[in-house]
């Protein structure tokens, strides 16, 4: 361990599993039972983490849902591993173009409606996942979401609440969803077994789609095609098409079609990579957030160890400061266009953009000087200045209107089998206050191209058939080529920020997985915003008050205009790990909320 860091805690909630035969861990207990069950009946990591990712559609509706998105990173047994991006992020469809978007009004695009769902891509990358690197069949894969889903499941707190802040929106605008989410007119309670028969029977159809195939791949293809050329299109682009009530308190109809969910197909990347401290971080393409992360390692690396510690204030200093920087780079440079990741992850940048980091808090956007690139600049707004038609009730705090503006969340899986496959999977988007209810599948469409700009000339702009630039953003490790730890962590803006933590803490630090998930977490709100209505705090910081009274003080003497968010508030990191040398597996997970589960042997 570290002697300039400081020392871990010897208590942790709950122990940093150990095991060799396989680990699972996501952020619900039933989504990691089911990979586990999956795991245990000799299926594959691949096969677990996609059983889980269905039953999460399910158990954690306001979370994710199929009309979302998803993205992963992945490595096989093959050595040297070669870490994979499995992309999920779909487009913009063809008629999302700014001029349409701008006749509509908006200088934004809202938070919630049809006008901000990009192409589904959650599902489509989880069969592509299976049909390459999976062997179970799609049947015994969706069996335990067909179930929860048309046999019940204990409804959590957070969605009865959630349903109870959405009442209005529903009953006054959204009649599909009040009708499917508030039965009899009420809420449900919560641990109340709750169903949704309609999502049930669209499985059913899928797998019914393959029934005459004549091999696994040929019936997984077949549900392919049910969902991006038939049935689920189809009905999808053709409740889209009715007008409803969006963020802005206007009602619009949506523009996506069926040719939009043709034209998509879910795919693989090579990942991004950085060199630290002996571990290989890998992490999506710059058209999602994880470049950041890859970022704010190098610059760190030049930085004295003292400097790294997130439980001291000079660390805690360090590192927001260093992440306002990467994420001003973020808004800068990011986006599914060309991207100048050459230079942005070069120990000379890295050098230059560790020059700026000073010894007050920083209140402007700082983006770095890329030679031959302009760097955008974001609007920057605060909560006291919406943007031009938006609804004034349900800016800043994510809280809920008639508008509809609340902020969704994610979920996050991470699991490891007994061979050394390694997946680390981020499902987001369709949750179900983004668009109202399509009665005919069970699910409502997402709300990913909130995170693209109306102003011409980012990297980001919405432009027909580009992906938005999602914070969606699993991450792997690898040690001397060989996966050693799969992590991640819904949040939004705040993933990647709290993924620094924990690697900081653990491959810096010498803390255990549980230990560094279990410590005080911090984030910068310091940049422009990606949800609606894409505020930004100048210098702001939040921060768990476990972090201490002295810590807090003198960041807040440094200019760090902080938020105190609470003992257990921040971060919701799951993590598997496996030591190659050994085979020994790891697991650990989130307490916070008590939601998050691990489990293994």
């Amino acid at each position: 361990m570290s002697v300039a860091f400081t020392s871990p805690p010897t208590f942790t909630t709950r122990p940093t599993l150990e095991g060799t035969f396989g680990m699972s861990a996501t952020t619900h207990w039933i989504a990691t039972a089911t990979a586990q069950s999956v795991l245990e009946r000799g299926g594959n990591a691949f096969d677990a983490a996609a059983a889980a990712g269905f039953v999460l559609h399910v158990v954690e509706p306001h979370l994710n849902g199929p009309g979302g998105d998803m993205t992963a990173v992945f490595a096989t047994t093959d050595a040297p591993a070669e870490p994979t991006v499995l992309m999920g992020q779909g487009p913009a469809p063809a008629g999302a173009t700014v001029e349409h978007y701008r006749v509509e009004g908006l200088d934004l695009v809202p938070g919630s409606g049809a006008l901000a769902a990009a192409v589904p891509g959650s599902v489509d990358a989880w069969f592509v996942l299976l049909r390459d690197h999976g062997t179970w069949e799609l049947a015994d894969v969706l069996a335990p979401a067909i179930g929860y889903a048309r046999d019940g499941h204990p409804v959590l707190a957070r969605v009865s609440a959630t349903l109870e802040e959405m009442r209005e929106l529903f009953e006054g605008h959204w009649p599909t969803s009040a009708e499917a989410w508030l039965p009899g007119g009420r809420a449900p309670e919560p641990g109340e077994l709750i169903r949704n028969e309609a999502y049930a029977r669209t499985l059913d159809r899928l797998v019914a789609a393959g029934s005459g195939a004549a091999d696994r791949v040929g019936r997984i293809e077949a549900a392919r095609s049910a969902w991006r050329e038939g049935f689920v299109a189809e009905a999808a682009a053709a409740f889209a098409a009715q007008p409803h009530r969006h963020a802005d308190g206007a009602d619009h109809a949506g523009v996506i079609t069926a040719a939009d969910f043709a034209a998509f197909e879910a795919g693989y990347e090579p990942a991004t990579t950085l060199e630290f401290r002996g571990h290989t971080i890998a992490k999506t393409g710059a058209w999602g957030q994880g470049p950041y992360l890859l970022q704010a390692l190098g610059i760190l690396d030049g930085f004295d160890d003292e400097r790294l510690d997130p439980a001291t204030a000079l660390g805690a200093h360090t590192i927001l400061e260093v992440s306002k920087l990467a994420l001003a780079d973020r808004d800068s440079y990011y986006g599914d266009a060309d991207v100048p990741l050459d230079v942005l992850l070069s120990p000379e940048y890295a050098a230059e953009r560790r020059a700026a980091v000073g010894e007050e808090a920083s209140a402007e956007l700082r983006p770095g000087v890329v030679p031959g690139h302009r760097p955008f600049l974001p609007p920057l707004r605060t909560s006291d200045t919406p943007a031009t038609g938006t609804s004034a009730a349900g800016l800043g705090e994510p809280t809920v209107s008639a508008a509809g503006e609340r902020r969704g969340d994610t979920c996050h899986i991470d699991v490891v089998d007994r061979w050394g496959n390694m997946i680390s999977a981020t499902p987001s988007g369709g949750w179900l206050q983004s668009n109202p209810y399509i009665p005919e599948l069970g699910f409502c469409l997402g709300t990913r191209l909130q995170m693209t700009w109306l102003e011409e000339g980012s990297p980001s702009t919405l432009t027909p058939g580009k992906r938005p630039r999602t914070t969606l953003t699993p991450t792997l490790v690898l040690r001397d080529g060989r996966p050693v730890t799969a992590v991640g962590s819904p949040g939004g803006d705040q993933q990647d920020q709290w993924q620094l933590l924990y690697l900081l803490r653990t491959i810096v630090g010498g803390y255990t997985p549980q230990q560094a998930i279990d410590a005080p977490a911090l984030h910068t709100t310091s940049m422009a915003g990606s949800f609606w209505p894409r505020t930004w705090t100048p210098a702001g910081a939040v921060v768990e008050d476990r972090l201490g009274d002295g810590v807090i003080g003198e960041l807040e003497q440094r200019g760090h205009r902080v938020t105190r968010a609470g003992e257990w508030a921040l971060g919701r990191l799951s993590a598997v790990t496996r030591d190659p040398r050994t085979g020994l597996l790891g697991a650990a997970a989130n307490p916070r909320g008590a939601q998050g589960y691990a489990a293994g042997r």
